[in-house]
C-alpha cells in the first residue's frame, strides 16, 4: 500500500500484527501503546464480552476523539513539568474506551453512566482519601478501589457527582492546600510544594497562577500584609 500521510491520520495496529513501513521523507509520528489487558478490562467494564471484542487493523482512521487524546498526550510529553499520574491514567482509560467503541462499531453499552452518581458515602470516602494523600502520587485505580467500582465507571460517576473530572478535583485541592500552608505557616515554597503533592516549586507556581491568578510569592506577601500585629504584653 502506498499512500500520502496527512496530519491527523491514525493507524490502529492490534498487538501481534506483523508489518513494516518505510517513509519517503522525514516525518514525526506519535506512537501510543496500550497493554491488551487494559483493553480487555475496559471492554468488560463497558459491558462487552472481552473475548469477542476484536480490535481490527485500521489505517488512516479519522476520529476527532482519538486525535484529541493524542494531542493531549503529545502536549504532556513535551511539557516542562511532569504530569500527575492521575492525568496519564485518565488519558489511557479514555483512549482504551474509544478504541473499544470503534471495535464494537459504537454498539449500545450494557449500562449507561448518564445521570448516575456516587453515593454520599462513596464520595466521602474518595474525597477523604484524596485529602489524606495529597502529598502522594494518586492513581485512578486506587481511587476507584476506594469507591468499590471499576475505573471506567468511577471516572464517569465522579464527574457526574462533582461536575469536574477527578484530575481537576485533585489539582484544585492541591492548590487550596498549598494556599492554606502559604498563608498560615512559615514553610518555604519548596516545602509547601512537596506537602501539597506538586512535583516541585515551579510546578506549584505555574498551577497556582493558572487557577488563582497569583503566584505563591504574591500570596505570601498578601498574607504578611494582612497579618495582624499583636500588642506586646506590659
Amino acid at each position: 500500500m502506498r499512500r500520502v500521510q496527512k496530519p491527523g491520520d491514525i493507524d490502529i495496529i492490534p498487538a501481534g500484527v506483523d508489518g513494516s513501513r518505510e517513509d519517503d521523507a522525514d516525518c514525526r509520528i506519535l506512537r501510543l501503546s496500550l497493554y491488551p489487558s487494559l483493553l480487555r478490562e475496559v471492554a468488560e467494564e463497558l459491558g462487552h464480552d472481552a473475548g469477542k471484542t476484536e480490535l481490527l487493523p485500521r489505517l488512516q482512521v479519522r476520529d476527532t476523539r482519538l486525535e484529541a487524546i493524542g494531542w493531549a498526550i503529545k502536549a504532556d510529553l513535551e511539557a516542562d513539568t511532569p504530569s500527575d499520574p492521575l492525568y496519564v491514567d485518565l488519558l489511557a482509560n479514555a483512549l482504551a474506551v474509544r478504541l473499544i467503541e470503534i471495535a464494537t462499531a459504537g454498539s449500545a453499552l450494557a449500562e449507561s453512566h448518564s445521570g448516575l452518581q456516587l453515593s454520599a458515602r462513596q464520595l466521602r470516602l474518595v474525597t477523604e482519601f484524596i485529602e489524606t494523600n495529597l502529598d502522594q502520587k494518586l492513581h485512578l485505580a486506587d481511587l476507584a478501589a476506594v469507591a468499590g467500582m471499576s475505573v471506567t465507571r468511577f471516572k464517569a460517576l465522579f464527574r457526574n457527582s462533582t461536575g469536574i473530572s477527578v484530575h481537576q478535583y485533585v489539582i484544585r485541592r492541591r492548590v487550596e492546600h498549598a494556599r492554606s500552608l502559604i498563608t498560615t505557616t512559615a514553610m518555604t515554597a519548596s516545602q509547601v510544594a512537596l506537602a501539597a503533592g506538586f512535583a516541585h516549586q515551579s510546578h506549584m507556581a505555574s498551577t497556582m497562577r493558572r487557577l488563582l491568578g497569583v503566584t505563591p510569592g504574591e500570596l505570601a506577601r498578601q498574607a504578611k500584609e494582612f497579618r495582624p500585629i499583636l500588642p506586646r504584653s506590659a
